[in-house]
């Protein structure tokens, strides 16, 4: 069969099944998609303009803020588009873009969630240290670290799989270009390059586990050392956002990425992706910013000038 793939769309089926429920679905998912843009640059304008949160803690989460960002305006405008409109196409060169976009803001994330780990490994096990090990020179080469590795895997993966000879059907079963959907319209074997993929993926994601499982196990370990409930407690609140978002993204990548394509179906596929393209991106700055004095009183100061008309500044 003639390979098409360079001059034709691609089709996207779309998130949903049932037609019915679609304003209803539009509704939540625009409302998520506004809620998860909004808390995500709040809490990068919050990170900047409030002197207190600028440690490398802070500066660590607001690469996540923009990640996040980025990540969730890589498919959810597509989609809310495709569920008010007829024409659900997309193009070749679109699609491969967004492969490319989603790979590097999750693979980014892997490596920034595991190098989170780290910075929480030296502010409990060697606090006094910790200005030393984590200055800002450290810190712009741990965010540097994590944008590269996560756009290496969108540079590896990306030209492999648009080209990809594609024939016949040119209909994704799914609401966005994500590649194992997209690889099944293929009309060539493509196992070598899944197993690829496979190996790929789990370095990406045995990489930052290690990193988060050996921190952990110190941090434990110092915690349990601890005479004082007051730094325990302290220690426990320090790690528990941070646990809190690694279980809920890496869960659903190792289900993604790692589980075997027979434990698999497109509708479950959907949904799994759904929550962390879309639901994860809200999630993350609600719990960093619900569980976190800091950044509630960094929130609360700034309402209260805003409230009195007051110019906000870095000192605040």
């Amino acid at each position: 069969m003639r390979n098409t793939s360079s001059s034709s769309d691609f089709i996207l089926l779309g998130l949903l099944v049932n037609n019915k429920a679609t304003g209803i679905v539009f509704t939540v998912i625009f409302a998520i998609f506004v809620v998860a843009v909004t808390a995500n640059l709040g809490m990068i304008f919050l990170i900047q303009v409030d002197s207190r949160l600028h440690t490398p803690m802070y500066f660590l989460l607001s690469q996540l803020s923009i990640m996040d960002t980025l990540f969730i305006c890589t498919t959810v405008p597509k989609l809310l588009v495709d569920m008010v409109s007829k024409e659900k196409t997309i193009s070749f060169v679109a699609c491969g873009i967004q492969i490319f976009l989603y790979l590097t803001m999750i693979g980014s994330e892997f490596f920034l969630l595991g190098l989170m780990a780290y910075d929480r490994y030296v502010a409990v096990c060697n606090p006094l240290r910790y200005p030393v090990l984590m200055n800002r020179k450290v810190c712009l080469l741990l965010a540097t670290g994590a944008w590269f590795g996560g756009s290496l895997d969108g540079f590896l993966l990306t030209p492999i799989t648009m080209n990809v000879p594609y024939c016949g059907s040119r209909s994704i079963n799914h609401f966005f270009c994500e590649i194992p959907a997209v690889l099944k319209l293929a009309c060539a074997d493509t196992s070598l390059y899944e197993t690829l993929m496979y190996i790929c993926c789990v370095l990406m994601l045995l990489i930052p586990i290690s990193i988060i499982s050996t921190s952990y196990s110190l941090i434990l370990l110092t915690v349990h050392r601890m005479r004082s409930a007051e730094g325990r407690k302290k220690a426990f609140t320090t790690c528990s956002s941070h646990l809190t978002v690694v279980s809920i993204f890496y869960g659903a990548a190792f289900y993604t990425y790692v589980l075997p394509q027979s434990f698999h179906t497109p509708e479950q596929d959907k949904v799994v992706s759904a929550f962390y393209t879309i639901v994860t991106p809200m999630l993350n700055p609600l719990i960093y910013s619900l569980r976190n004095k800091d950044v509630m009183g960094a929130f609360k100061k700034i309402f209260a000038c805003c409230s009195s008309g007051q110019k906000v500044t870095s000192d605040t």
